[in-house]
């Protein structure tokens, strides 16, 4: 009752959150170039997409400052980020 087994990490292919930051705004890119050459017909959708870029960017930059942080071995940085 008192065993507790550690569960085996993940591969640091699947651990590596560069490859869905980058699908995240390259969608949000494609996505947007397809509202604007559409026309008026999705025009409705363009806030969307701004809003979804400037969300990726936000978030590619958070990722870019914590991963800085743990290369410079800050004590309040996220482990796994080298």
């Amino acid at each position: 009752m008192g065993t507790h087994v550690e569960p085996p990490q993940l591969p640091p292919r699947l651990a590596d959150p560069r490859p869905v930051i980058i699908l995240g705004i390259t969608g949000w890119i494609v996505g947007t170039i397809v509202v604007l050459a559409s026309g008026d017909r999705l025009a409705e959708y363009l806030p969307l997409c701004i809003a979804g870029l400037g969300v990726a960017a936000a978030g590619g930059v958070v990722f870019l400052l914590q991963r800085r942080a743990v290369r410079r071995g800050d004590r309040g940085a996220q482990s796994g980020l080298d």
